[in-house]
Order: C-alpha cells, then sequence, then structure tokens
C-alpha cells in the first residue's frame, strides 16, 4: 500500500496504526495525527525518510522497534512508481540502528488479519458452569505450557497479568542484628536494667533472638539478540519481584554491563520497562559473558552480594568470547553469594548438550541448572524454591 496518492496517504496511515496496535504497540489516534503531520514535512518518495518519521512517533519503547520495522515493510509494499532520490521502489536495508531481534511473526500475521468479529458460535453460551470451567482451565494450561516466543500479542498480554502474581520464596536468613522476643535464647541487659528502673528495682529478665529477614537478590540477565524474546517478558517478572521485596538488584549485560535497579522500582511495569529500555545501549547484540561478569565482581560485588545474596542469572550461554574468562569469573561469583541458580531457555529443547565453551565453563559453578521458556518453567522455579526453604528449616 504505497503512499503514491496523497488522496490515500490518511487511510493508510490510519489502516498501519491500527495494525500495529492489534500487535501490541500502544498507538491512539493523537499519535495518528501526529504521524500525518509528520509525513507533510518530508519528501514521501523516500521510503527511508517516512520509516524514520513513522517510527519516531509510532515507537516509544526499544522492545517495539523491530516489531515496527517487519510490520512496515510488509504493508508499504513499494510501488513501480519511482520518485527522485531515494524512492518506494528501491530495496533499502534495515537501518543499522534497528536490532537483530525477531519478535514472533504470528503477533504480525494476527495483526495483519481480518479484524476480529463477533462469531455466532462462539457467542453461545455454555449450557452448564462444568463447561465453562473445563474451556478456561484449558485455555489457561495452554497458555502455562506456551513457549514465550510463540505467544500471540493476546497471550503475551495474559501472561504478563500471570507474571504479576508471581513470588520467589527465598527463605530468610539469621542476620548480626537482635531484637526483643519473649522466648529468646539471649538475656537483653540494656532492656533489663529500663525495666528495672520502671518498676523500682524489680528484676525481671528481658531477652532477645537473633533478626531473620530475606538475604538480598541479584539478577543477572543477558540481553543478547538469542534471548531477545525471553528477557522482554522476564523484565516483567523482575519487576514483580523488585516491587514485592526489598533489596533486590537487578543487571542487564550484552557486550557490557548495566545497572537498572532503579529503573525497576517504578510501580507502573510499563514505565519501568520504558525506562530500562532508555537506560541500557547494547539491546540485541552479542554477550560476552566473562567480561561482562569481570565487570560485575570487580565493581558490585561487595556491594550487592553481602548478607548471603542469591544470585539469579539468567541467559543461554551463547558467549561470543568462546568462554573466555568465564571460568574464573564464575567461580568468583559463587564463592561470593549464598546461591547461584542458571536459568537457560535452551533447557527447553529435550535433546540439550552443553557443548558451547560458554555453558562447559559455567555448569560448574552452579547451585541449580533450570529453564526458563514458559510460565510452567517460572512456576517450577518457585516451586523448587519453596522445597528448598522447607528443606532448610527442617533441618534447622
Amino acid at each position: 500500500m504505497p503512499p503514491s496518492n496523497p488522496d490515500s496517504l490518511p487511510l493508510n496511515i490510519m489502516q498501519f496504526a491500527r495494525i500495529l496496535r492489534r500487535a501490541g504497540l500502544p498507538i491512539g489516534p493523537g499519535k495518528v495525527i501526529t504521524a500525518l503531520e509528520a509525513l507533510q514535512v518530508i519528501d514521501i518518495a523516500k521510503r527511508a525518510d517516512v520509516y524514520w518519521a513513522l517510527h519516531s512517533v509510532f515507537v516509544k519503547r526499544h522492545a517495539h522497534s523491530e516489531l515496527f520495522c517487519l510490520a512496515f515493510d510488509r504493508f508499504f509494499i513499494p510501488p513501480d512508481y519511482i520518485g527522485p532520490g531515494e524512492s518506494f521502489g528501491e530495496h533499502t536495508a534495515k537501518p543499522k540502528t534497528a536490532p537483530e531481534e525477531k519478535p514472533d511473526p504470528r503477533r504480525l500475521d494476527e495483526a495483519f488479519g481480518p479484524s476480529p468479529i463477533h462469531d455466532t458460535a462462539a457467542d453461545e453460551t455454555p449450557d452448564t458452569d462444568e463447561q465453562i470451567t473445563a474451556l478456561s482451565w484449558s485455555a489457561a494450561e495452554q497458555l502455562r505450557a506456551q513457549d514465550f516466543e510463540t505467544m500471540s500479542a493476546e497471550e503475551w498480554t495474559e501472561a504478563k497479568r500471570l507474571i504479576a502474581n508471581l513470588r520467589l520464596p527465598i527463605p530468610e536468613v539469621l542476620t548480626r542484628r537482635f531484637r526483643r522476643a519473649p522466648t529468646g535464647p539471649r538475656i537483653d541487659m540494656r532492656a533489663t536494667l529500663r525495666a528495672m528502673v520502671r518498676t523500682g528495682g524489680f528484676i525481671e529478665l528481658q531477652r532477645k533472638a537473633r533478626v531473620r529477614r530475606h538475604p538480598p537478590l541479584v539478577v543477572l540477565c543477558d540481553i543478547s539478540g538469542s534471548m531477545a524474546a525471553y528477557s522482554r517478558m522476564l523484565l516483567h517478572f523482575l519487576h514483580a519481584i523488585t516491587n514485592d521485596r526489598d533489596r533486590v538488584h537487578t543487571f542487564l549485560f550484552g557486550t557490557r554491563l548495566t545497572n537498572v535497579t532503579r529503573h525497576m522500582a517504578h510501580r507502573d511495569p510499563d514505565e519501568a520497562v520504558s525506562k530500562v529500555s532508555a537506560a541500557v545501549q547494547d539491546w540485541s547484540g552479542g554477550t560476552r559473558i566473562g567480561a561482562t561478569l569481570a565487570n560485575f565482581n570487580r565493581l558490585w560485588s561487595r556491594r550487592v552480594l553481602g548478607q548471603g545474596a542469591v544470585v539469579l542469572l539468567i541467559t543461554d550461554g551463547l558467549d561470543r568470547d568462546a568462554g573466555k574468562g568465564v571460568s574464573e569469573q564464575m567461580r568468583r561469583l559463587h564463592h561470593s553469594c549464598r546461591r547461584l541458580i542458571w536459568l537457560n531457555p535452551l533447557l527447553r529443547f529435550e535433546g540439550f548438550e552443553p557443548k558451547s565453551a560458554g555453558i562447559k565453563a559455567m555448569l560448574p559453578h552452579v547451585d541449580d541448572f533450570r529453564p526458563v521458556h514458559n510460565l510452567d518453567s517460572l512456576a517450577d522455579l518457585v516451586a523448587a524454591l519453596d522445597e528448598h526453604n522447607t528443606a532448610r528449616n527442617l533441618a534447622a
């Protein structure tokens, strides 16, 4: 649908905006008007100018950039007309700054499909409550088992809602601090003397016990191109954790390390993810695991790994440096924390084998190695941590 006819341009832009909105981009009528105004000041015969004009209006998050690029190439089919300069008739490569991430085409297929209409058969209400329950349970089961990479826009939204309710049951640990306790193992002399003053010399021993609190949780999440389909969903999981407990530190890494703890503290998950997208500069690039872990161990380990921190390492282990320095840095990280849990989406494959140099170097230094590719895998992680917590309490 090339914009060669000026009269059809507004309708084309409205239709394009409608497709983007159905694919999951937050686009309202105001942005459509702004897009039409932007096209008035450029040469619409130049494909690159049209691309970036619409991109600047419709795309406000990094995660939506590649989805917009694919939709643009599919919607604005180059016509036979060739205008001056770089026209729609010329095939132009994707901008260099566009990420290499490839969103699931199912979202675009549904967006370019016919508009949702009410089907008579779909509107029929089941005869019994049991049928309604069975249908809801079946849909929920399929969603929980579905890979994040193959979810549609609607399923993606529902998955984010379910993820917001997940909680990590990391057990509390003893600290060096004490507080008043009726049956504490130690005598609180200061509280006892204050009680003697109030009672005129009558001695009533006051007791104290160690304070228990959750250890810090440190998350190192890979945002390279091979992890793109999972890191976006996992950011919502990390946001839910951050707003559920204190002392959660989140770091993202690809070719460099970025501390996004402050951004993840926002109550609104969309605002938090938006701020994270603006702060990170190496989305969907390569992965330098050894270098980024060395940077973390040198600059951040003493600040955030105190008091028995638990570390969640989320990566597929595919390293562009062929595992250089990974083993040494993983060993140091493992010795600096209470527990190191590695979440790897490649474990979703039944025939997975640790063949890459990065994975081989990392495996000997982790306490738990688990998959992370759908809602069930996140629920299994929660259950495993809960079982570990119960076992520790029984042993104590």
